[in-house]
């Protein structure tokens, strides 16, 4: 019963921190100090429950979603001008995918041991914290989707791609990149969620199938992690929505404070052990 507890905790946790720019993964590692089993949740663990929060992008972003989609295919045979903004957003799709398929292929062992450091964590809440407050002071916040280009897809995906590291944070590096090249915040963030999409559910399928060959490398069970990636779905879907509202009107500035705060604590915390 404690484990299932500790997995709906986790949960709760992937769904709130999936989409802000404060880092899920990071999020995860902490808190798994300080459940009673006072443990990693491990890269499996987490990589799986971000399914969930996947499948809360589709939802939402559903109709965005087949609409790029069919644009995409139907310019592969010449139905839709290859310029056709939804048809390019396809292309950017799969672009921006390349750095993180390719780095997080070739880098797993760093990444489930060398990246999960908390000292490591630490230092890089702070660090990107500061890099998000400052693209989104000085970016020009006048582009829009429509001004994607294919340069800008490649630059996004390797932004991406730093979401390996725990404490980066997937959606803030993507929208970092984004602010910094003059998009506005609805516009970066949404990207930013689009261009995840086959990262996390190709990393997260990945995961799943090494679980069912072996199941001793989490250690939660496959059932507990399912009950984690719904709960992580239906929390990370309320988040979005309240995200996406909430860019309109604000800036990143309580995020930024907030990952410097954290960072902050969490060396205090390990410094005292």
């Amino acid at each position: 019963m404690q484990q299932f507890l500790e997995a709906i905790i986790l949960g709760i946790v992937q769904g709130l921190t999936e989409f802000l720019p404060i880092s899920s993964s990071a999020h995860l590692r902490i808190v798994g100090e300080f459940l009673p089993s006072a443990e990693d949740p491990g890269a499996t663990f987490t990589a799986i429950t971000q399914i969930g929060t996947e499948l809360a992008v589709l939802v939402y972003f559903w109709s965005r979603i087949m609409k790029i989609i069919g644009a995409w295919a139907k310019s592969l045979t010449g139905r839709v001008p290859q310029g056709d903004p939804d048809a390019r957003m396809g292309w950017i799709v799969i672009i921006g995918t390349i750095p993180i398929g390719l780095l997080g292929f070739l880098f797993q062992d760093v990444i489930r041991d060398t990246f999960r450091n908390l000292w490591l964590v630490a230092t890089v809440l702070i660090v990107f914290g500061i890099i998000l407050g400052m693209a989104d002071a000085l970016g020009a916040r006048v582009r829009t989707e429509k001004d994607l280009t294919f340069g800008h897809g490649l630059t996004l995906g390797f932004a991406q791609a730093l979401a390996l590291v725990p404490g980066v944070s997937r959606s803030g590096a993507t929208t970092t990149a984004g602010l910094a090249l003059g998009y506005t915040r609805p516009a970066a963030a949404e990207v930013a969620f689009l261009l995840a999409v086959p990262a996390v559910f190709g990393s997260g399928l990945y995961e799943l199938l090494q679980a069912i060959r072996e199941p001793g490398e989490s250690p939660f069970s496959l059932g507990e992690t399912a009950i984690a990636t719904v709960v992580s779905f239906g929390v990370g879907l309320a988040v979005i929505a309240y995200l996406m509202r909430y860019l309109k009107r604000g800036s990143f500035l309580p995020f930024v404070i907030y990952r410097v705060v954290l960072g902050i604590v969490l060396f205090i915390l390990l410094g005292t052990g």
